[in-house]
C-alpha cells in the first residue's frame, strides 16, 4: 500500500510538473519568438529570423521613418496616463465607500463597478460608440480616455479594496478618539496605508489601457488611433518587422516596470489578495 501511494504521489507530481512546464512554455515561447524575430536582417516577419541586426530598432526610433508609430505611441501613453489618473480618483473613492459596507446595495454597486471585467471588450466598445453617438459626441481622445477608464478602473477598485480589508479598524478609531477629523484621518492614516494597493491597481490599469484594442477600435479616428491599432494595420498590410521591434520595446518596458512594482509594492501579493 505504501509503495502504491508513493508511486501515485510521484505520478501526480510529475503530471503537475509537466503541466506547469507546458503552461510556462505556451506563455513564454511567443515572447521569445517575437524578440528573436525583432533582430532579423530580413525584410518581412519570418521565423526563424535571418541573421542578426539592430536595423529595425534603428528605424523604429527614427523620428522620420517611424513618425506615425511615434504619434500613435504618444496617443496611447496620453490615454493610459489620464484614464489611470481619473480611475485612481474614482476607484479609490468607490472603494472607500464600498469596502466595509455590507448592505445589499453595496454588493450590487460593487458588482456593477466590476462588470467591465466580465463584459466582452468588443461589446462594450460598440455599446460605447452607439451611446456617445446618440449624445452627439464624435470619436476623440477625450472619449477614449473615458472608455479606457471604465474598463480599467476595476483593477484599481479591486486592489484598493483588498488593501482596505487588511487595514486595522483600530487605527481609524484611535485617530478619531484623539480628535482627528475624518478628512485628516483619511489623509494621514488611511491613504498612506493603502497606497501600495492603489499603486498596484494603477499599474495594472495603465498596462491594460496601453494594450486595449476593442475600446480604441470603436472610439478612435484617423488622428487618435493608438499603438495597438497601428501595429495591427502594419501586420495586415506589409508584415513590417518594426511591429516585432515595437513588441520588443513593450515587452522590455513591461518587464522593467513589473520588477519595479514588485520591489516597491509587492505586485504579485496585491494581485493574489
Amino acid at each position: 500500500m505504501g509503495r502504491r501511494r508513493s508511486f501515485a504521489d510521484i505520478t501526480y507530481g510529475l503530471l503537475i510538473g509537466g503541466l506547469a512546464i507546458l503552461a510556462v512554455t505556451i506563455i513564454v515561447a511567443p515572447v521569445v519568438i517575437v524578440l528573436m524575430t525583432s533582430f532579423t536582417e530580413g525584410q518581412v516577419l519570418k521565423f526563424p529570423p535571418k541573421g542578426f541586426s539592430l536595423a529595425w530598432y534603428d528605424q523604429l526610433f527614427d523620428p522620420v521613418k517611424s513618425r506615425q508609430i511615434h504619434r500613435t505611441a504618444g496617443n496611447s501613453l496620453t490615454i493610459a496616463a489620464w484614464s489611470t489618473l481619473f480611475g485612481v480618483v474614482l476607484g479609490t473613492l468607490a472603494s472607500l465607500g464600498l469596502a466595509r459596507n455590507r448592505t445589499k446595495l453595496a454588493r450590487v454597486a460593487d458588482s456593477f463597478f466590476m462588470s467591465p471585467l466580465v463584459l466582452p471588450g468588443i461589446t462594450f466598445g460598440l455599446a460605447a460608440l452607439v451611446y456617445f453617438s446618440l449624445l452627439g459626441f464624435r470619436p476623440s481622445i477625450d472619449l477614449m480616455i473615458a472608455g479606457h477608464m471604465i474598463v480599467t478602473m476595476p483593477f484599481i477598485l479591486r486592489t484598493t479594496t483588498a488593501s482596505l480589508s487588511q487595514l486595522d479598524p483600530a487605527l481609524l478609531d484611535s485617530s478619531q478618539s484623539l480628535g482627528a477629523s475624518w478628512f485628516y484621518t483619511l489623509r494621514r492614516v488611511t491613504l498612506p496605508l493603502i497606497a501600495p494597493g492603489i499603486a498596484a491597481g494603477a499599474f495594472l490599469a495603465f498596462m491594460a489601457s496601453i494594450d486595449n484594442v476593442p475600446v480604441s477600435l470603436f472610439l478612435s479616428n484617423a488622428r487618435t488611433d493608438t499603438l495597438p491599432i497601428r501595429m495591427w494595420g502594419m501586420m495586415e498590410s506589409t508584415l513590417d518587422v518594426r511591429v516585432a521591434a515595437v513588441s520588443g520595446v513593450l515587452i522590455a518596458s513591461a518587464f522593467v516596470l513589473m520588477l519595479i512594482m514588485e520591489w516597491t509594492v509587492g505586485l504579485t501579493r496585491r494581485m493574489r489578495d
